[in-house]
């Protein structure tokens, strides 16, 4: 029987000397298909070029990402050069780890597939964050992706992990590479074809602000007035609405590609809905953005906008729906029915030293938690099984919350009339205004109604 191009049951072997049996064909893309692996070390996934395209710039990138040795877990990266031994499969591939079955597809959202009904405004704000940490994570290390789009990101519906797939077409800052994007996803001055010009961090940054808008406002952002008159979205049409003329949305200065009222009513319902600390963000990246590369919105922006947002979703007391809210702001209207939100006592923490301390804020609902990110003035990575501590209710008291201790540390809780008392590990405070807490490391948190 025949997979593709390969049959299952034929022997690869990877450049680490490993042997691997194909099993299954898993899909196929733009470049070449993905199939199922057996191994002495369990199954595996290997990618296998189309015959045209496993040239010797192709292999020279997937040698140098390789040689990376990157074992990030948020990445599905390439490990080895596999090839078939006995000659007869011309090209090759790369071996990999497979993806698990908890992720799904970011496109899976607006087909609303049952697969995906377990995420909430809090799921999809994480992904959001774990999205821009990844990405971060890429560009620190020198690496330009080149591709970012909605069909590179999976995503777990219940905790919001991320895991980007497709990595061997990302390079080396400043390095060629054939591939230049996705035209939706692309910056301007890459459809545009301007000289000088080549994909790399700076566009990367135009990619991420698009895919971040179409996961929180499950549209594109230049998709207005302007996309809506075009009778043939063709690869000229692209060109003129991504490249020679983009017009954001919601552009301050130039209402041409407004959302038109009842025609495109998604993106108007989520833009109002939108906090704006996250509206200024994308305004910047696709107003002066568009104009000058060096002013879009950096990873650092997007990871504290978006962590701050997380930490200020509040439910509705009426429809129990999720919000998202600006997080020093006044209760807006529930997105759903409309009512003005009642908003949770807030938990101001500070950290750091000196003039470089950081403020930022969590609305103390039933259940939130302080993590472990929160008590670091830059955390690299959001990591939320790192629990510091709980809002809890009094077992004998309803309506009556306290912040329980989950550290192993103890606490200096300080109330408003100045009494201090410890908070030993596995014991709750009860939360009341004025209420400050030293957590240790130079962090402390006072509550505020």
């Amino acid at each position: 029987m025949v997979n593709g191009m390969l049959a299952a049951g034929k022997t690869l072997v990877a450049e680490s000397g490993e042997k691997l049996k194909v099993a299954e064909l898993f899909g196929s893309g733009g470049q070449g298909e993905v199939y199922r692996v057996t191994s002495p070390t369990g199954d595996q996934a290997v990618k296998w070029y189309y015959p045209q395209l496993a040239d010797a710039r192709q292999r020279e990138i997937l040698e140098g990402l390789i040689a990376k040795g990157w074992d990030d877990p948020r990445f599905l990266w390439p490990r080895s050069i596999v090839m078939d031994p006995e000659g007869r499969q011309p090209g090759f591939g790369y071996v990999m780890d497979v993806r698990p079955a908890r992720f799904c597809d970011l496109p899976a959202l607006f087909r609303r597939d049952p697969s995906v009904s377990a995420a909430t405004m809090r799921t999809l704000v994480t992904v959001a964050l774990h999205t821009v940490e990844a990405y971060r994570a890429l560009h620190s290390r020198g690496i330009a992706y080149r591709d970012i789009n909605w069909g590179n990101i999976f995503f777990d519906p219940r905790t919001g992990d991320v895991l980007v797939c497709d990595n061997d077409n990302a390079v080396v800052e400043g390095a060629e590479a054939a591939v230049a994007g996705t035209m939706d996803f692309m910056a301007p001055e890459l459809v545009r074809g301007e000289k000088g010009h080549q994909p790399g961090t700076q566009s990367d940054l135009h990619s991420l602000a698009v895919l971040l808008f179409l996961l929180l406002m499950n549209d594109h952002p230049f998709n207005g007035a302007l996309a809506l008159k075009i009778r043939c979205m063709d690869e000229a049409a692209k060109r003129r609405l991504y490249g020679t003329d983009p017009v954001f949305v919601y552009d301050p200065a130039d209402t041409r590609n407004r959302p038109v009222p009842g025609e495109q009513p998604t993106v108007e319902a989520t833009w109002g809905a939108l906090p704006q600390i996250l509206r200024d963000l994308f305004i910047r990246t696709f107003t002066d953005g568009l104009r000058s590369p060096k002013l879009r919105v950096r990873e650092t922006q997007w990871r504290d906008a978006l962590s701050q947002v997380l930490d200020s979703i509040t439910q509705c007391g009426v429809c129990g729906k999720q919000n998202m809210t600006q997080p020093d702001g006044a209760p807006p209207d529930c997105w759903k029915c409309r009512r003005t939100l009642t908003l949770p006592p807030r938990l101001e923490l500070v950290t750091g030293t000196g003039t470089l301390r950081t403020r930022r804020g969590i609305r103390l609902a039933p259940n939130a938690r302080v993590y472990a990110h929160h008590l670091r003035d830059d955390p690299e990575r959001h990591d939320f099984t790192a629990v510091v501590g709980e809002v809890t209710e009094h077992p004998q008291q309803r309506g009556r919350f306290g912040l329980t201790n989950h550290t192993s540390s103890v606490w200096t809780a300080r109330k408003d009339d100045g009494t201090v008392r410890d908070v030993d590990p596995g014991k709750t405070i009860a939360l009341r205004s004025g209420l400050l807490i030293e957590f240790g490391g130079g962090t402390e948190a006072v509550v505020k109604e």
